[in-house]
C-alpha cells in the first residue's frame, strides 16, 4: 500500500457538513441553515448516527428560535447516544462508536445547558452543565478541548450569577409547545 493510504477514506457526508458549517462561520447563517436542511433531509431521521449528531449540533446553532435550537440539540444528543450504543463500527478503520461519542458529549451537553439556560430552565442548565464537565475529563488538551473546557467554566460562572438552583420555568414571553417544554424535539423534515 502507497504511503498515506493506510488511513481510511474521508467520510464524504461529514466533509459536507463541516463545508456548510464553514459557511455559517463565515457569516451566511441563512443559508447554512437551508444547506444544513436539505443535508438532514437528505441524511434522514435513520441515517447514520454520526452524521445525525453531527448535522444536528450545527443545526442547532443556526436556529432562530431558542426552543428549535434545544429541539435540534436534543436530536444531536439522542443520535450521540445511538452512536455510543452501536459499538464498533468500521468507520475510521473500526473506531469504536462509543469513543467517538465520548468526545461529542461535553460541547452536547454544554449546548443543552446554555438552551435550557435560554429558556430560563435553571435546573436542567444546571444538570447538562454538570454532565458536560464530567465529560469533559475525556477531552485532549488541545484547542478544542482547551475552548469546550472555558466555555463550560463561562456558563457556570453565569449559572452561579443567576441565583440559587430553581427552575425558573419557560419565559413569560416563550413559545407554547404542545409538546410540553421536556417533551421529544419537534420532528423536521
Amino acid at each position: 500500500m502507497a504511503k498515506g493510504q493506510e488511513q481510511a477514506a474521508p467520510d464524504a457526508v461529514l466533509t459536507r457538513i463541516g463545508q456548510v458549517a464553514m459557511l455559517h462561520h463565515a457569516g451566511d447563517r441563512e443559508e447554512a441553515r437551508l444547506r444544513f436542511l436539505s443535508l438532514w433531509a437528505e441524511i434522514g431521521e435513520h441515517g447514520d448516527p454520526l452524521h445525525r449528531c453531527t448535522l444536528a449540533h450545527y443545526l442547532a446553532d443556526t436556529q432562530d428560535d431558542p426552543g428549535d435550537e434545544l429541539a435540534w440539540d436534543l436530536r444531536a444528543l439522542s443520535a450521540a447516544e445511538e452512536l455510543a450504543d452501536a459499538g464498533p463500527t468500521d468507520r475510521d478503520g473500526g473506531e469504536d462508536g462509543e469513543l467517538a461519542a465520548r468526545a461529542l458529549y461535553p460541547s452536547l451537553h454544554l449546548n443543552l445547558a446554555a438552551d435550557y439556560d435560554r429558556l430560563g430552565h435553571r435546573e436542567a442548565a444546571r444538570l447538562h452543565l454538570r454532565r458536560a464537565r464530567t465529560a469533559a475529563g475525556a477531552l485532549a488538551f488541545d484547542r478544542y478541548g482547551d475552548r469546550v473546557r472555558a466555555a463550560i467554566d463561562r456558563l457556570a460562572r453565569r449559572l452561579a450569577d443567576a441565583g440559587p438552583p430553581g427552575d425558573a420555568g419557560p419565559p413569560a414571553d416563550g413559545p407554547d409547545r404542545p409538546d410540553g417544554w421536556w417533551g421529544p424535539p419537534r420532528q423536521r423534515p
